[in-house]
């Protein structure tokens, strides 16, 4: 069984690879659009005040202003006739300008967040453990305890990739697996877009990192996105054991489900591949010993686990006298990578892995969040869309938010932009209802990286997409019908574990 190398794509490549080239005409068009939205918003007069419970919630100047740069920010998304991060940075550059805030107060609020530099941790340790060779040695592992029954080795993936993405990017996760699911079609013979077989083992790849990257903090953007806005909005500190008291269900209830969509709506056409499992055995035999990189990943990996695990307990034991907060252990974890004598990657290696515009945008999209909110601008917006949804009972909110989340998402090819525009919002309604912000914006920030339906709305739909094994048809069917049972997944996680 050939596998190939896992292919080695950066940030700038899968920015690219999910957009379409746009004409001249229609980004000139849509940018001068954008700004004339913006003007629009903020010279129309303004509306009356809203009532809620005696009280009046006026538009003010600023806030209408931040509502104009919001508003153009997400024309400039939707359409993406410049880079989301440029854009980011853009309307970053405006908020001063328009007299809202001081630059350098724009620029403390989001590059100077502590959780940037858990984002930066997270993403080292995640190219560490793909370069190491760990990844792989790990997929042969689990598929060789699964076996070669199709359906069981459709679920082997969706394990494995969940499992993999709880702690290294989804997108570094879907790069592993492709390879080796492309390796294991070849072999049965199957035909790209004719087997179901062949669509199902590549939606898997897609899937399983999806599901995983909620179970934790070091998932995905959106989660420490969501973190440093309850930080900074609410005063909520949401440690590691608090987010996967929920996201860890929700991902656990999702696999099976999400199997089970795949192989209803693709029933694999042959039984079993042809290979036999002893021969997965062989390859994870010839792998040979750990290597010394295999070795110090997995040391510093499980070191940083426990640290992140451990924190909240240890900072009860000693009455705060050590504290390490999650973003100082991904920091720590990153930097034992480099050491003298354990050099598991090299700076340029991790430069070239690290999403650096990731980075740009999570910084500057905390800085429009931050603004939209500390306005007013957060507080009118929500009651006017959201208001309604998050006064239904419990668990029909949790169901309608992540519905809405989902439907969001379709116009923002980026999780992290679709939390930076949810999540402020839902916590300026909380704050108003009297509502733990917690439970509100647990379910969006898992949903903002759900990306089930179309194939463009996250680069690690487009890895196996690019195999040719499934249309863009294929994946919305069964996304659809994913995105649903989804959303009852994360009601049920919330429900059982979110005091609702």
């Amino acid at each position: 069984m050939e596998i190939r190398e896992r292919p080695e794509i950066s940030a700038e490549e899968g920015d690219v690879i999910k957009k379409s080239p746009h004409s001249f005409m229609y980004k000139i068009g849509f940018f001068l659009f954008a700004f004339l939205l913006m003007a629009a918003i903020m010279f129309l007069p303004s509306p009356a005040p809203l009532e809620k419970g005696g009280e009046l919630i006026p538009l003010t100047w600023d806030a209408k202003a931040a509502m104009a740069l919001l508003a153009a920010a997400i024309v400039l998304w939707i359409t993406e006739v410049i880079p989301f991060s440029i854009t980011a940075l853009l309307v970053m550059l405006l908020i001063p300008v328009f007299g809202i805030d001081t630059f350098k107060h724009v620029i403390r609020l989001g590059f100077g967040n502590p959780i940037i530099a858990f984002f930066i941790g997270v993403l080292i340790l995640s190219s560490a453990f793909t370069r190491s060779g760990m990844g792989n040695r790990l997929s042969y592992l689990i598929l060789s305890i699964m076996g070669t029954r199709t359906r069981m080795v459709i679920l082997g993936f969706l394990v494995v990739g969940a499992l993999l993405s709880m702690w290294i990017t989804d997108m570094a996760v879907a790069a592993i697996l492709m390879p080796l699911g492309v390796a294991i079609l070849r072999q049965s013979g199957v035909k790209p877009l004719e087997s179901n077989f062949g669509k199902g083992l590549m939606i898997s790849c897609a899937w399983g990192p999806l599901f995983g990257g909620i179970a934790t903090p070091s998932g995905c953007g959106p989660n420490p996105l969501t973190i440093g806005f309850l930080k900074e909005l609410a005063s909520i500190d949401i440690d590691f054991i608090t987010w996967m008291s929920m996201g860890l269900p929700a991902t656990i209830l999702m696999v099976p489900a999400g199997w089970l969509v795949i192989t209803t709506i693709f029933p694999p056409e042959i039984e079993r591949v042809p290979i036999e499992r002893e021969e997965i055995r062989k390859r994870v035999d010839d792998a040979g010993p750990f290597t010394k990189k295999e070795k110090w990943t997995l040391v510093i990996f499980m070191m940083t686990i426990c640290a992140w695990i451990m924190s909240p307990f240890i900072r009860d034991i000693t009455n705060g006298r050590i504290d390490m907060p999650m973003q100082a252990v991904a920091l720590c974890g990153a930097l034992l990578l480099f050491l003298p004598g354990i050099e598991v990657i090299s700076w340029k290696e991790a430069q070239r892995d690290v999403d650096w515009g990731g980075i740009v945008l999570i910084c500057a999209g905390i800085s429009l969040g931050m603004v939209v909110y500390e306005t007013g601008a957060a507080r009118w917006l929500s009651w006017v869309f959201l208001g309604p949804v998050v006064q239904l009972p419990g668990v029909a909110r949790v169901f309608v938010i992540v519905l809405g989340v989902s439907l969001l998402h379709l116009a923002f090819s980026s999780n992290t932009v679709t939390g930076t525009i949810i999540i402020p919002l839902l916590i300026a309604l909380a704050a108003d209802l009297n509502i733990n912000p917690w439970l509100i914006c647990a379910p969006a920030a898992f949903t903002s990286s759900l990306a089930f339906i179309l194939v463009t709305e996250t680069p690690t739909n487009i890895i196996p997409y690019s195999t040719g094994y499934f249309a863009i048809k294929d994946m919305a069917k069964a996304g659809i019908v994913m995105t649903f049972v989804a959303a009852l997944c994360v009601s049920i996680s919330i429900l059982l574990f979110g005091n609702l």
